[in-house]
């Protein structure tokens, strides 16, 4: 299989983390602030809800570093996962038309997932109705792991990193989409390196949301925001199912595409 471009790879997990400002960003925010001595820990609904907190209990830049460092390793483990077991598809079969069809699959998500944020249709929502489920059971772990606030930063270090790689495995549409074009990247290495990229385009949101709270998240709940957001992921998804289609040549546009079509 052909590479896949990583930086349309970026630039989606840059747009599309106004969505983890409602899915992901109450839990960084959350859990990454310091526990009040003798209060107990209540179960937090899905999405976990940012609580406004006094500045002076502002949250530490090591647990939101480690958090987005779990969730990330996480992403990269399902990308290898995906980009690994359909790289050995191919080979078995070798059809060319396998990556042609992941290659419209990738580009189709993209289409899902701009209209999704752009709240133009809802289908991805189906998939994370799962997460509450699944958050019901992980909440009591959590729970037991959230002593952040009162241990030391190397132990509270190791627990956000397990939370944020436990956070990960959740349910999401996004991911799920991105998933698509790892598998398109035909290896596991590829595939890991697909997440990657991805995982760092969300984490400029998803760690100032760790350490300003409430209001970023307000900014980008706002329906413009994602309008503009969504528009662009839309974007990226049209212009790859033209290329697909034989409709635009490669030249330039292959950087803006998540690859070439067989």
């Amino acid at each position: 299989m052909s590479g896949v471009s990583l930086f349309p790879v970026f630039l989606v997990g840059l747009a599309g983390s106004v969505h983890c400002a409602g899915m992901c960003g109450g839990i960084v925010g959350a859990l990454s602030l310091p526990r009040a001595p003798g209060l107990a820990a209540r179960e937090p609904a899905f999405p976990v809800p940012v609580r406004t907190v006094a500045a002076s209990a502002g949250a530490s830049l090591t647990g939101v570093g480690a958090y987005n460092a779990g969730r990330i390793a996480s992403y990269m483990t399902a990308g290898a996962l995906a980009g690994g077991l359909a790289g050995g598809a191919a080979s078995l079969a070798a059809l060319p038309a396998v990556q042609a069809g992941l290659y419209w699959a990738a580009n189709l998500m993209l289409v899902a997932l701009g209209l999704f944020l752009m709240d133009a249709w809802r289908g991805l929502a189906r998939v994370e109705q799962a997460g509450q489920a699944l958050w019901r059971r992980l909440a009591p772990l959590l729970r037991r792991m959230n002593g952040v606030g009162t241990s030391g930063a190397r132990t509270g270090g190791v627990r956000m990193f397990a939370l944020g790689a436990l956070w990960g495995w959740l349910p999401c549409g996004m991911v799920y989409s991105v998933l698509v074009t790892a598998m398109l990247s035909g290896s596991a290495l590829d595939g890991a390196g697909v997440m990657l990229a991805f995982g760092l385009g969300t984490l400029p949101m998803l760690a100032a949301l760790g350490l300003a709270g409430g209001r970023l998240r307000a900014l980008m709940a706002r329906r413009a925001v994602r309008l503009c957001c969504g528009f662009a992921i839309l974007a990226f998804g049209i212009l790859g199912l033209a290329r697909a289609a034989g409709g635009l040549p490669a030249g330039w546009m292959h950087g803006l595409c998540l690859g070439s079509p067989a």
